[in-house]
């Protein structure tokens, strides 16, 4: 991303070393471990159903949704680079109030998510060979595979799979965008910002644009900054151009799937279910129309697609637990850099192994017995919380003393951060409004 800071030039801070050279292809890594972990099943469904609702109508909405994402995880790197502090120690310097809501977070959406993950990666299996196993030993096999994954490999052997996937997952979306043949024409027409003449079009919008890659996975960017190597201002140049490919990246999976609902599905007029399952669907259209080769060859990139997922938030939030457990009972310095970054720690430590557990067989509990509904309901309303609070403590961070003057906001990242901010607290509010609070008492 450029430098939203509105400075003329990179400044480094006090006592902090030589810059790295100049920002370079070589250096890209935790921008595409993030792109790869925040576009989920879920992400590509919405896209497609949008396609297939709006044609090409929405397709400037998929375009903000990424710009609005480079702004969020712009400023958790920049915090991490600019301080030497975690965010979850900048968090805790805002109070009490912060610690309180991650924990809940932690546990809460860690256990439900869990289990959708692991269902989310297992359906495109069951699909690929079907009558092999039941759909809930695929999803456990799936969680399993990931908890041994990351638990015995450190950040470098994690990045460079999450490449090898990444380039399946952009291999199968570009050749189907080309496959369906789309009409540039209304593509170009589309970056125009319209809105759909129908009822509820603005909130659909607005959930178009929030739900374009990313949650919690935003805020992990900045830990996976420190774990590759980049634990100071001379790394700033490579993290933003390291962000600015991860969000093109990301925009390249969102665009190519609305283009296979504008072209496949709105103009025959077929409607594809929401969630994990539309894709399925999707599997058995393709099948249909191009042959059994495209529709394999798409469920590879599906599987691609949802692991990354699993094992981006199993590792991620995993170190995101093990620095706010260090940072809650005091045995950690809160410090992005350092010793405990360059040798691995984090990873090694026993609360990132016992999230890791606790992402892992809970969850397990749920994908044979069902999903409780109170829990499901805390569920939703916790990740629709959480982008607001991201974007808006971001926000208060980097305008504070807290980060050194030159590393502060400029108008651009402030105004960027405001509209995600209120873009995310108006999602919250309808993703409250629209629980069933009378069947949760």
């Amino acid at each position: 991303m450029a430098d939203t800071t509105g400075n003329t030039e990179e400044t480094r801070t006090a006592g902090t070393p030589a810059p790295v050279p100049r920002a370079r292809w070589r250096h890209i890594g935790p921008g595409i471990v993030v792109a790869a972990t925040g576009v989920g099943a879920g992400d590509l469904v919405a896209t497609l159903v949008a396609g297939s609702n709006f044609g090409y109508t929405l397709l400037w909405a998929a375009v903000v949704g990424c710009l609005v994402k480079i702004s969020l995880a712009e400023a958790a790197g920049r915090w991490h680079l600019s301080t030497g502090r975690t965010l979850f120690d900048g968090w805790a310097s805002l109070g009490r109030w912060t610690t309180y809501f991650f924990a809940v977070y932690a546990v809460v959406w860690g256990f439900v998510y869990g289990a959708a993950a692991m269902s989310s990666s297992a359906l495109p299996l069951q699909a690929l060979f079907p009558g092999v196993t039941d759909l809930k030993w695929w999803a456990v096999g799936c969680g399993l595979v990931g908890l041994v994954f990351v638990w015995f490999n450190k950040y470098a052997v994690f990045e460079k799979v999450m490449t090898v996937l990444v380039g399946v997952m952009f291999l199968v979306t570009v050749y189907l965008a080309v496959r369906v043949a789309p009409n540039l024409a209304d593509a170009f027409a589309g970056l125009l910002p319209v809105l759909p003449d129908e009822k509820d079009s603005v909130l659909n919008t607005l959930g178009l644009i929030g739900g374009v890659g990313g949650t919690i996975t935003l805020a992990a960017y900045g830990y996976w900054v420190n774990a590759k190597g980049w634990t100071d201002t001379g790394w700033m140049k490579v993290m933003r151009l390291d962000n600015r490919v991860a969000y093109a990246t990301t925009g390249v999976f969102v665009v190519a799937m609305l283009f296979v609902g504008a072209e496949l599905l709105h103009s025959a007029h077929v409607a594809v279910a929401s969630g994990d399952k539309g894709l399925i669907q999707l599997g058995d259209i393709l099948a249909a129309e191009y042959g059994t080769a495209t529709a394999k060859f798409f469920l590879i990139g599906f599987f691609a697609t949802s692991f990354t997922s699993l094992i981006g938030v199993w590792h991620g939030v995993s170190l995101m637990f093990a620095d706010f457990v260090a940072r809650s009972r005091g045995t950690g310095t809160g410090t992005a850099s350092g010793e405990q970054v360059a040798s691995g720690a984090r990873e090694r430590s026993w609360p990132f192994r016992a999230y890791l557990l606790w992402l892992t067989f809970p969850p397990i509990v749920l994908l044979f017995q069902g999903q409780p509904f109170r829990l499901v309901i805390l569920y939703g309303v916790l990740g629709a919380a959480f982008l607001p609070f991201l974007a808006l403590t971001l926000m208060w961070l980097l305008n504070s003393s807290r980060t050194p003057r030159q590393w502060r906001n400029g108008p651009l990242s402030n105004t960027a951060l405001a509209v995600a901010g209120l873009l995310f607290l108006v999602l919250c509010g309808k993703q409250i409004w629209d629980q069933p609070w009378s069947e949760f008492f």
